[in-house]
């Protein structure tokens, strides 16, 4: 299970808007890469299809779709957005990682 915090919701729903996309009919693609200075990054995007190996998850009224690889490394994992004096975007708070690198945008198991 993936969960949305409140302000990554508002977030996701103007940046869906945006591209074109619907927060009721579309989804939210998220994943994990290799690569970043941890070793691992994290992967966000809007989707309009499911692919055949993606798990379906709804968190605050959000649609979340997580290939069956990446959902392993994820579970758990609250996407929050941050607009702080530290600099805007997404964050990933994910119970799984050991290690995290500044950004936030890499982790290792």
């Amino acid at each position: 299970m993936i969960k949305v915090s409140d302000t990554a919701k508002t977030k996701l729903e103007q940046l869906m808007s945006e591209e074109g996309f619907n927060v009721t009919n579309d989804y939210v693609r998220v994943g994990v890469k290799s690569g970043g200075c941890s070793g691992l990054s994290y992967e966000l995007n809007f989707d309009d299809k499911l692919g055949e190996n993606d798990k379906l998850f709804e968190d605050n009224l959000v649609k979340i779709a997580v290939d069956k690889k990446s959902f392993l490394y994820l579970v758990g994992t609250t996407l929050e957005f941050s607009g702080g004096l530290n600099g805007k975007g997404f964050v990933f708070n994910n119970p799984n990682a050991n290690r995290t690198c500044g950004c936030g945008e890499s982790f290792s198991l």
